[in-house]
C-alpha cells in the first residue's frame, strides 16, 4: 500500500509539473522565481519591427516570445518558460534578442508610430504564433508584410544594428538591478587575486634570461685561450736557438794557431 501511494504522488507530480520546468528549478536551487503574471484572458501579441520578437503590450510586465520560448526580466535575471504564466526557469545569460529591441517600445506602441513613421501594428492571438513563428521567421513572413506594418520604413542597415547592439548592451549593464545580480553572483574578492598574480610572473622571467646566460660566456672565452698562447711560445723557442750557435764556433779558432811555427821551421830550413 505504501508504494502505490508514493508512486500516485510521483505521477502526480510528473503530469502537473513540465520536465524542463523542473530540471531548471532543481539545478538552480537557491535563486528565487519570479511572481506569477495574471491574465483574464490570454494575451494578443504584436511584432516589434526588424525583429521576430512578439511582446504582449496589455502587461504592465515586459513579456517575450521569441524562438518558442516566453522570456521575462525580473531582479537582473532572466526567465524562460513553455507557458506565458506559469513554469518559470532561471535561465543564465542574457538572450541574444535583447539587444536587438529598442527600450523605448512602449511609447511607439503608445503614439503609433515608429522612428517618425505611421505603424499600423497588428494584434495576434498568442495560440497563432505558437504555431505559425517558426514559418514566418523562415519565410520572412513580416518583411513582406509592409516592413512590419511601418509606413514607408526601411530597415537599418547592418552596420548600424551593430553600433545599437553595443550601445543597448552597455545601458544594459548600467542597470541597478543587474548590476547588484552581478554583484551576488560574482564576488569582488575574487578577481582581485588573480590579476597581480600574472603581473608578478612576468618580470621574474625577464630578469632571469639576461643575469644567467650572457655574463658567463663573455668571461670564459678571453680569459681561458689568449694568455697561454702567448707564454709558452716565447720561453720555448729563443734561449735554445742562442746557446746552440755560440758553442759550436768557438773551438774552431784554436786551429790558426799552428800557422807560425809552420813558418819558422819552413825558415829554417831554407837556410
Amino acid at each position: 500500500m505504501k508504494k502505490l501511494f508514493f508512486g500516485t504522488i510521483l505521477l502526480a507530480l510528473v503530469i502537473a509539473v513540465p520536465v524542463p520546468t523542473m530540471a531548471e528549478v532543481n539545478v538552480n536551487i537557491g535563486i528565487g522565481l519570479p511572481p506569477p503574471v495574471v491574465f483574464a484572458a490570454p494575451p494578443e501579441l504584436i511584432v516589434l519591427p526588424e525583429t521576430y520578437v512578439y511582446v504582449a503590450p496589455a502587461v504592465d510586465v515586459d513579456l517575450f516570445f521569441w524562438s518558442g520560448w516566453w522570456w521575462r526580466l525580473w531582479e537582473g535575471r532572466w526567465y524562460r518558460s513553455n507557458y506565458y504564466d506559469r513554469g518559470w526557469g532561471y535561465y543564465r545569460h542574457v538572450p541574444s534578442f535583447y539587444y536587438d529591441l529598442d527600450p523605448g517600445w512602449r511609447g511607439y506602441y503608445r503614439d503609433r508610430n515608429w522612428y517618425g513613421h505611421q505603424w499600423n501594428y497588428q494584434r495576434i492571438p498568442y495560440h497563432q504564433v505558437q504555431q505559425n513563428w517558426k514559418g514566418w521567421e523562415k519565410n520572412r513572413h513580416w518583411e513582406k508584410q509592409q516592413t512590419w506594418g511601418v509606413q514607408g520604413y526601411k530597415p537599418r542597415p547592418q552596420h548600424e544594428r551593430q553600433e545599437l547592439r553595443k550601445q543597448r548592451q552597455q545601458q544594459y549593464q548600467q542597470r541597478p538591478d543587474v548590476q547588484k545580480d552581478q554583484q551576488q553572483r560574482q564576488p569582488q574578492g575574487q578577481q582581485p587575486k588573480q590579476e597581480p598574480q600574472k603581473r608578478v610572473q612576468e618580470p621574474q622571467r625577464q630578469e632571469q634570461r639576461p643575469q644567467a646566460q650572457q655574463p658567463q660566456r663573455q668571461e670564459q672565452r678571453p680569459e681561458a685561450q689568449q694568455p697561454k698562447r702567448q707564454e709558452q711560445r716565447p720561453q720555448a723557442q729563443q734561449p735554445q736557438k742562442q746557446k746552440q750557435k755560440p758553442e759550436a764556433q768557438q773551438p774552431k779558432h784554436s786551429q790558426p794557431q799552428g800557422k807560425p811555427e809552420r813558418e819558422e821551421e819552413e825558415r829554417q830550413d831554407r837556410r
